[in-house]
This record gives structure tokens, sequence and C-alpha cells, in this order.
């Protein structure tokens, strides 16, 4: 069983990341999906996106949770039917979770690829990035800060909201594993506590919203 990380980031949130090597039919054992998750599984062309959608449920098992327990709104973001927060990634080979019974939560697995100089522009202020050493720490700190708007984007769910013109993260180091970003929208200021971490070419972010 790859779960590739448990990771206890607080007393009430917990991150799990699951790393997808078993074939499809050892994936699917012990799995019981609803009538709407069973649909989606079977209209899934890529064996890789079943694979990870099957990888997704052990997470949930991980944490106490099986299919049945999860539904998804209007939005299409996922819930919890006993009230607790859940936010849900995949990325290649990595899926996530991260479930929280205090906070809104989000998270996003990136792989860290150079396809992210070509879009920079159309989600953050590219000249602020000027400073850094070599074109391999641009591409990381732009995957984080692009895992970072994607996990707030998952938190706040509301249409029209935008990476460039709505979500500010603050400027961070590599050694801090941490920040803070702010979602200004529609006249309403929102918080968020941001942590990631990188691994075998990938980052992780997750960001809860402060109270």
């Amino acid at each position: 069983m790859p779960l590739y990380k448990n990771i206890s980031a607080t007393e009430t949130m917990k991150v799990l990341i699951w790393k997808v090597t078993e074939p499809e039919q050892i994936l699917s054992q012990k799995v019981s999906l609803t009538e709407h998750c069973q649909s989606r599984y079977d209209n899934m062309k890529s064996e890789m996106h079943r694979r990870a959608f099957l990888s997704i449920r052990h997470l949930m098992a991980e944490a106490g949770y099986e299919d049945n327990d999860l539904y998804y709104d209007d939005f299409g973001k996922p819930h919890l039917k006993d009230g607790n927060k859940i936010s849900i990634t995949h990325s290649h080979e990595f899926t996530g979770i991260i479930v929280s019974t205090s906070h809104e939560v989000g998270i996003d697995i990136e792989k860290q690829r150079e396809k992210i100089l070509r879009i920079a522009h159309k989600f953050t202020p590219i000249e602020e990035y000027r400073t850094l050493a070599n074109t391999e720490a641009l591409i990381r700190k732009l995957t984080i800060v692009w895992g970072a708007k994607e996990s707030l984007y998952k938190i706040y769910a509301e249409p029209g909201l935008g990476f460039l013109r709505h979500i500010d993260v603050a400027d961070f180091s590599f050694d801090d594993g941490r920040t803070t970003a702010e979602i200004l929208y529609e006249g309403q200021k929102s918080e968020y506590q941001v942590t990631f971490f990188e691994f075998e070419g990938f980052t992780c972010v997750y960001a809860l919203r402060r109270v």
C-alpha cells in the first residue's frame, strides 16, 4: 500500500498523499462507489485517471471515510457529510487529500515543468521574479505560487474568481515552507495560511482559511 505521506499538519488537519503504482484491479479491491461516482469512474477513458480516482478512495479510507461520505456541490467542490472539510488533488502518479475538522482547506499537487514559464503571466505578475538566480529556481517558485492559488481557488469556490486579479500570495523563500495569501473579491477580503513542500520533482501546497 503506497501511502506516500501522512502529515498531521495540526491537531485538526491531516494531509495524505498516495503514490499510484498499483494496477487498476488491485486498487479497485475493497472500494465501494456510490452510483454517481461509479458513473464518473466508468466514463473515464484514461486508465491513469481511473487509478488516481480509486487511490483517492484509499486515502479517504485512511482518514476514516468511504465514498458514500463524500458529495459535491454545484460548483464541483467536495464536501463530507459529517461537516468536516476536505480537498482533493491529483497530478500524474500522485494523489492527495487534506481533511480538517476546523478550517476550510485546499490542496494542490503539481509536477514541476518548464510549461509554467509560458503561462506564468496569466496567474502572477512575472516581473516580481526577476531576482531569481536561474530557470530551475523560477520554475520551482512559480509552481508553488500556482499551487497556492489553486488551493485558495478550491477553498473559495466562486465563479468569476481570477488567479491574477483576485488572489495575492505573499513573497517567500524556499526554506520558509510557508507563506500567507489573501483573496480580494467583490469587495470582500479573506486571509489564508499556505504551506508547501517538494518531493520527486513535484510540489504540494495546502492552504487553510484564517477564521
